[in-house]
């Protein structure tokens, strides 16, 4: 097998479906003492944020590697504004309940109006997305693929809103409590038949899913069995939402009082039977018994490696990274934010194999686009011109089959779990046009939503790359900040001579550049630097590398 390269296996399309590379990275969780340049800079925010901005190179750049991942450790538990009534026109959409501007979600549930607020929780989830600076949105979609569930199934805006604001609280907080509260989140009872498991008619979609999607996991070494699925399901009977509060709540009358005999696996355990209201104790006895197995602990950071890693779990990366991280999973009390500290700051993680071998995600190419190239948006205080550019860049996610909120099933997007194609799922002859017509929209002509165009300034995106006047040195720049692996002088060699007109001497550009610095508004100059810049750039989001991350 070779380095982790997909680039030899790109066709004109997309990456073909093997692509790991020669050699496993041997470095395990030992802390990274080496270099702490640009590249990994770059390799850290890349990972840990949608996108990477040139000022924030050299901002996280002084901080050092401790500093850097501190920084983005540190993220506000302050619950944030959540989304508004953006859709009130006046005509066909009047929301009589929430003024325009006004936040929805304590009002009451409205059928006709439930389609417009759930896209409204899409529209501020990528705002929140396309500005966060911290790794706080990178966890909250982490949890949301984990614990998938559909807004459409769930139907109810409120409840909808509420699931994501509950993986917001517990981003990077304690994996066991999350797991308590999800497991009565009325969203989830909603999305997964718990609020109709009686002791009657026991349904199994939560218990199973509990033990093979969010905990236990189906490897090698998880051997629960059919009837803990059914015990389980028996324990959770009971649980109701009430959808006029959005809140869950216990009714003994509708609980399983019986033992709940478990297997060898969970160490023959057994669940005492309990009446009215104490039949609720229950769920807290079946969390605790599952969490006793360290399977828990080594599922949830392969979850973690393939996220903010690479999808190809071997022997030696399970020995080196999976089952170190997996010790101080379970020794934090399963707190998260240890694990994805010790992990971004690891040699493993900075190891050169481990660079530039994810591909992108569809939200993750979208954003980092807008992200990198730093176009303009409204001033905050225009709620629908934001909210309905948030919602354009969402719809191109979704065009390259990821959808925010609505996930394809429980078990979340196949590309994080579906072997053995893994990220390389992103890429088909569907997606990537899809993509590069997102790229060229905003590259030439921009795309005007609200009264407000939105559009690459290019002029003002080269201006921040140091030393733009030289040829040579703007396309290391933009190579730099924009692929995530080293092209060849070659490749370089075609961007540079977009720059010149096909030219040969560097001044062609020096001289035009700086004739436009000194006078932005000669119309010749702009247009001609504006002509040349597109092109170059046209080329670098065509490029097969620039799929990567």
């Amino acid at each position: 097998m070779q380095r982790r390269d997909f680039l030899k296996n790109f066709t004109t399309l997309a990456p073909s479906p093997t692509a790991r590379a020669q050699a496993t990275p041997t470095t395990g969780l030992t802390k990274y003492s080496g270099s702490w340049g640009n590249a990994q800079v770059l390799h850290l925010l890349r990972r840990t944020l949608f996108g990477v901005k040139e000022s924030e190179i050299s901002t996280f750049k002084a901080l050092g590697l401790d500093g850097a991942v501190n920084k983005l450790l540190a993220i506000d538990t302050t619950p944030p504004s959540p989304p508004v009534n953006y859709y009130s026109n006046g005509s066909t959409i009047i929301d009589l309940a929430v003024p325009a501007g006004q936040t929805w979600v304590n009002a009451p549930f409205n059928n006709d109006l439930s389609y417009y607020r759930r896209r409204s929780v899409k529209m501020w989830w990528t705002g929140m997305l396309l500005n966060d600076t911290t790794i706080r949105e990178k966890m909250v979609l982490f949890w949301q693929n984990h614990f998938s569930t559909e807004g459409e199934v769930i139907y109810y805006e409120q409840m909808v809103y509420k699931m994501n604001a509950l993986l917001r609280k517990h981003c990077l907080g304690n994996f066991k409590t999350m797991i308590k509260e999800v497991t009565i989140d009325p969203g989830m009872l909603r999305y997964l038949n718990g609020y109709l498991n009686t002791k009657t008619a026991p349904d199994e979609n939560y218990g199973r899913e509990l033990q093979e999607l969010f905990t236990v996991g189906k490897g090698k070494d998880s051997h629960y069995t059919e009837d803990d699925v059914k015990n389980a399901a028996k324990v959770l009977t009971g649980w109701r939402i009430d959808a006029s509060t959005v809140t869950s709540y216990f009714d003994g009358n509708k609980h399983e009082t019986s033992n709940k005999q478990f297997s060898s696996f969970y160490n023959n355990t057994v669940i005492t039977g309990k009446t009215g209201a104490s039949g609720a104790q229950e769920t807290d006895e079946l969390i605790t018994m599952i969490f006793q197995q360290n399977e828990v602990a080594k599922f949830i950071c392969r979850k973690l490696y393939r996220w903010f890693v690479y999808y190809d779990i071997d022997s030696t990366v399970e020995t080196n990274v999976i089952e170190p991280l997996a010790t101080i999973f379970r020794n934090n009390n399963y707190d998260i934010k240890p694990v994805i500290e010790t992990l971004l700051k690891s040699e493993h993680f900075f190891d050169t194999l481990s660079m530039g071998c994810q591909i992108k995600s569809p939200i993750d190419f979208v954003l980092a686009y807008c992200r990198q190239t730093e176009i303009t948006m409204p001033a905050s205080s225009e709620y629908v011109q934001n909210y309905n550019i948030w919602g354009n860049i969402q719809y191109y996610a979704a065009l390259g089959q990821q959808d925010i909120n609505d996930p394809p099933n429980v078990s979340g997007w196949p590309a994080y779990y579906q072997e053995p194609q893994f990220y390389e799922f992103w890429i088909n002859s569907d997606t990537l046009p899809k993509r590069l017509t997102f790229a060229y929209a905003l590259l030439y002509v921009g795309t005007t939503i609200s009264g407000f165009k939105v559009i690459i300034d290019v002029l003002a995106f080269a201006d921040k790359i140091p030393n733009a006047s030289d040829p040579n040195k703007l396309v290391d720049g933009l190579a730099e900040l924009l692929l995530a692996v080293n092209i060849s002088s070659s490749v370089k060699a075609i961007i540079k001579s977009a720059l010149l007109s096909g030219q040969s001497s560097d001044y062609y550009w020096t001289d035009a550049w700086n004739a436009y610095k000194a006078n932005p508004n000669d119309t010749t100059n702009k247009t001609y630097c504006t002509n040349v810049l597109r092109a170059a750039l046209k080329y670098i989001f065509e490029l097969p590398e620039y799929q990567l991350n």
